[in-house]
């Protein structure tokens, strides 16, 4: 899920790790011979969904790919854009046509990667057959309504391919930060060869796709809980790529994770609870690192018709202590959430985004408002109870929330929670096929801007899993990116109400923007880390002997 450019605060990048030994580091650690096999063992908290660039919509399919496909452009530290396959690009004085020079690449398999993939990538994720839910993201590319709608033929989308080695991209309307948006994977580069022979299998295991990317990814079957990535020989700068693979275990409970890191089965690990993080807080191997992630709960008011009453999403607000949830549940760094934007996402003029929309009071903690609101809800809905189920991943983090989660909702009168955790996989699933009736999830922007988080209320917008509509805050939405798109000052002040409205309609419960404390063996180099995007960038890392 993706989370434009204003001016930005810059979140921890880190482009360098290398820390002293610390006495919990196992002398069986892969890393003790690391320049020998020159490999990574990693951590992921959640599964694989797929492969396919124009579907994917959560953080580990993402941030996989983003380490094996390439697009025109790449976004290895936050607020930071380094050449990908275009090696230039010109734009036109209009800011409506981008022109992108490209490399001589090949894919994995040893076919060019052309002008002509790219054009087919954004038809693809542009076609209502693909049924991407990050189509949106290509919104300002030109004739995108009506090829979106099956209203024209993708050959209607305004990309071309002059020649084999030139990109072209017509915009409807000029974006100032269509550049960052060209690093997402909606927008990689594919093989038309490779979709074709695959069909509805396409991207659905390891071996059914091509990569043109640092690495290759191998192992996947489509439902197993570990991969890897391989150095791709055919990468246009594989000289620099050190590493010769990266094998990744995903590790659902916090002290199995622990016992691999400890034991040297792991090299990175991201710490589950607060004791985890306490234990380790002295030691140079922990880094504390944040990201620009707003999590929230979802109330599916399509499912759950109740929940279009204002008063009743007011009280599951009210009565959250947000406070007790991230120092005494989660005790991890993480913070409450001021705005559903997070902070150090974006500013303007010196302020920060989550400051400026801040809603006074919309995150405060309140039982008795919380229980007085829910009885007046239920009434006007004509309900004496409601009985809810609450999905969240099955990762000990997301477990301890939906927890508390259920122990302060159940205080409200009338109202019976049932926790449903599942693999993050399936999880997902059920968020695209509005099978919930509320659900802990989280967006990560993308790109620093605004839009790139709000843009996921628009009524039309096929992230709003809630379907929560409300027709001011689309038409501010549609003034930022559209009469107002060049025009910073309002454009940033429609997003400020924008944002402002969607927290005094609880659009979502807020509740936290989660820290990412995590555990590197000292002898790892070369790490880049993005708050805002695919976060680990391996393309650089490398190990040492100490």
């Amino acid at each position: 899920m993706k989370k434009s450019v204003l001016s930005v605060v810059a979140l921890t990048a880190l482009s360098s790790l290398g820390l002293a030994a610390c006495g919990n580091q196992a002398s069986g650690s892969n890393l003790s011979n690391g320049a020998k096999t020159k490999s990574l063992n990693w951590m992921e908290k959640g599964n694989l969904r797929t492969l396919d660039p124009s579907t994917i919509v959560e953080s580990t399919s993402s941030e996989t790919l983003a380490n094996a496909d390439q697009g025109l452009l790449v976004n290895p530290k936050t607020n930071e854009l380094d050449s990908g396959v275009a090696k230039n690009y010109k734009v036109s004085k209009d800011g409506k046509t981008y022109t992108f020079n490209l490399r001589h690449e090949k894919w994995s398999n040893g076919d060019p990667v052309t002008a002509k993939d790219f054009v087919y990538g954004f038809q693809r994720s542009v076609d209502p057959k693909t049924a991407s839910q990050d189509s949106y993201i290509l919104d300002h590319v030109a004739n995108y309504n009506a090829v979106s709608k099956g209203k024209a033929p993708v050959s209607t989308l305004g990309v071309s391919a002059p020649d084999d080695y030139t990109f072209v991209v017509h915009l409807s309307k000029p974006q100032t930060y269509f550049k960052y948006l060209t690093a997402g994977s909606v927008m990689y580069p594919q093989n038309k060869k490779v979709v074709e022979k695959y069909g509805k299998g396409y991207g659905a295991k390891s071996d059914n796709q091509v990569y043109n990317g640092p690495y290759t990814i191998n192992g996947w079957n489509g439902t197993n809980d570990s991969w890897n990535l391989e150095k791709n020989a055919n990468y246009w700068d594989a000289k620099n790529v050190k590493l010769n693979k990266i094998n990744f275990h995903v590790v659902k409970d916090g002290q199995t994770g622990m016992n691999e890191y400890q034991t040297g089965m792991l090299d990175q690990l991201s710490l589950n609870t607060k004791q985890q993080v306490n234990n380790y807080n002295n030691s140079p191997e922990i880094h504390k690192l944040n990201t620009a992630d707003s999590d929230y709960i979802e109330l599916n008011q399509q499912k759950v018709p109740a929940f279009k009453n204002l008063k009743l999403r007011q009280a599951l607000s009210y009565a959250l202590d947000r406070n007790q949830l991230v120092n005494d549940v989660l005790g991890d760094g993480s913070k409450p959430l001021k705005s559903f934007v997070a902070e150090g996402l974006a500013s303007y003029k010196g302020k920060d985004f989550s400051n400026v929309a801040q809603v006074q009071n919309a995150s405060e903690y309140n039982l008795n408002k919380a229980k007085n609101l829910w009885k007046q809800g239920l009434k006007e809905v004509g309900k004496s109870s409601l009985d809810l189920k609450l999905t969240s991943d099955d990762s000990d983090t997301a477990k301890s929330v939906s927890e508390y989660m259920q122990s302060q909702w159940t205080k409200l009168p009338g109202l019976k929670v049932t926790n449903v955790s599942l693999p993050s996989q399936q999880r997902v699933s059920r968020l695209l096929s509005q099978n919930f009736d509320m659900c802990l999830t989280g967006w990560n922007p993308g790109i620093p801007d605004p839009s790139a988080t709000l843009d996921t209320r628009e009524s039309t917008n096929s992230m709003n899993f809630s379907k929560w509509k409300n027709n001011k805050f689309d038409a501010l939405m549609n003034d930022a990116e559209n009469t107002n798109s060049n025009n910073e000052n309002k454009r940033w002040d429609d997003m400020v109400k924008a944002g402002k409205l969607a927290d005094k309609d609880v659009s979502a419960v807020n509740l936290y923007q989660n820290a990412r404390p995590t555990l590197l063996k000292t002898n790892v180099h070369g790490l880049r880390y993005n708050s805002t995007g695919d976060s680990w960038d391996f393309a650089k890392a490398y190990v040492s002997d100490k």
